[in-house]
């Protein structure tokens, strides 16, 4: 598995080996090992989750309340998503800029974002499939969205599919009613780089 740090501190891309003949693929999309040796400690699994979403849809920007947060381990299992990563921790070298990585069915790579980070995709086919694995339960009263159209974050989302048709973003109403990333802060929701910091500390013992 190779596994590359994102621009945003806390947040990788990984990439697994596939064996592939006439029979099909094997791959191994998770490895406890070699995520432990780039994160620095082991996933707490305390919640597993699956998506499936047309093409178009644009799920995010979601994060949790630190502590705990809520790491999540992403990988697309069919179709294809970009998926985003944004830097909400106020007080962070690369607070408001986002990364992105695709995830689809034919490389399978996943994403790992720690806590205190911004997650969202855009599904670039129907019936895109996404799991997670997430190091906290859902919480609906510690959970928050941020608008994934905000223009002070920028994200240049997909303007067309992965068969070339025009894709025209689908937000819940929950998503198309979330703040700014700057109302958001003045709202106090977001989480200081110094929190996170310290509570990414206590999981590396």
């Amino acid at each position: 598995m190779d596994i590359r740090a994102l621009k945003i501190e806390g947040a990788w891309e990984l990439t697994p080996r596939q064996f592939g003949d006439d029979r099909g693929v094997f791959l191994e999309w998770f490895k406890g090992d070699a995520f432990a040796e780039a994160v620095g400690h082991g996933i707490d699994l305390r919640q597993a989750n699956l998506s499936v979403s047309a093409a178009g849809v644009l799920r995010g920007v979601h994060f949790a309340d630190v502590p705990p947060s809520q790491a999540k381990y992403v990988t697309c299992v069919k179709g294809a998503v970009l998926d985003v990563v944004v830097d909400i921790r106020v007080g962070s070298p690369t607070y408001g800029q986002w990364d992105s990585v695709l995830l689809d069915d034919v490389d399978r790579r996943a994403i790992y974002l720690s806590e205190g980070l911004g997650h969202a995709f855009c599904s670039l086919e129907d019936g895109s499939t996404v799991t997670y694995l997430c190091s906290a339960p859902y919480a609906p009263g510690r959970e928050h969205g941020i608008h994934p159209l905000d223009p002070e974050i920028g994200i240049v989302w997909p303007t067309t599919g992965r068969d070339g048709s025009p894709l025209a973003p689908l937000l819940s109403d929950k998503d198309a009613a979330a703040p700014t990333l700057a109302e958001a802060r003045e709202q106090g929701l977001l989480p200081t780089w110094d929190a996170v910091q310290e509570f990414r500390a206590s999981l590396r013992g």
